[in-house]
């Protein structure tokens, strides 16, 4: 029986393997040499799922590597089968001499990671509509009630949610960047984030989530799983 897990245990199941957990799915990359071989492993990763691929892999092919993701379009999120679906796909990988792992550890500038745009909104109803329709993206899927946050249905771009404000904040920027990283990571993306110019916010709610602004005041949160999916 399909069972959905929590942070902790999606992350201690896969982590191992090169999978990190990020916001209700399982992500990995594989580098690869040439867009042939991106092919061969999108082949070896659907036919590793098998009938279970339309219902939980995701992929995306670029030059030098393969993205994978892994999550339940039934539960909107990861369940024990996409983590015995990761396994799967990374020991067929495995098989062509290739790793599922964290860009990182094969010298790129980062790893995985998945960027939100939030919205602060006095009436999430009233606005919501428009966002859906000027960008064309649907509600989340997964769930019986429309939730607040609406995805790309074709996958190319980030999400967006709407924080519930109580109060106008005329002064504040109401439009902020939501980006989710490995758990692992974030203390590094954050320090290099202060060296490049930036300054912390705030960290009243770490591991959940950092806030950094630009020079000007701009904010961002760096997120992980930890702290707030237990």
């Amino acid at each position: 029986m399909e069972t959905t897990l929590n942070g902790p245990r999606a992350s201690a199941a896969v982590g191992d393997s090169g999978w990190r957990y990020l916001l209700g799915g399982l992500r990995t990359t594989v580098p690869v040499g040439s867009m042939a071989q991106a092919a061969d492993v999108a082949a070896l990763a659907v036919g590793a799922c098998g009938d279970d691929a339309d219902g939980h892999l995701a992929l995306d092919i670029r030059t030098g590597r393969v993205l994978l993701i892994l999550q339940s379009a039934a539960h909107a999120g990861v369940t024990t089968l996409d983590v015995e679906l990761a396994h799967r796909v990374s020991a067929a990988v495995g098989g062509l001499g290739l790793r599922t792992e964290p860009e990182i550890a094969t010298g790129a500038p980062r790893s995985v990671q998945l960027l939100e745009i939030a919205i602060d909104a006095l009436d999430i109803a009233a606005i919501r509509p428009f966002w859906r329709a000027v960008l064309g993206y649907a509600d989340e899927p997964g769930h019986e009630e429309p939730t607040p946050a609406l995805v790309d249905p074709f996958w190319q771009g980030p999400a967006v949610w709407f924080q519930q404000m109580d109060v106008p904040r005329p002064q504040r920027n109401r439009v902020h960047f939501d980006l989710c990283v490995p758990h692992d990571e974030a203390l590094r993306r954050i320090d290099a984030a202060l060296a490049a110019g930036g300054r912390l916010v705030s960290a009243d709610r770490a591991p959940a989530f950092w806030v950094l602004a630009d020079r000007e005041g701009n904010e961002v949160c760096v997120t992980t799983w930890q702290g707030r999916d237990g």
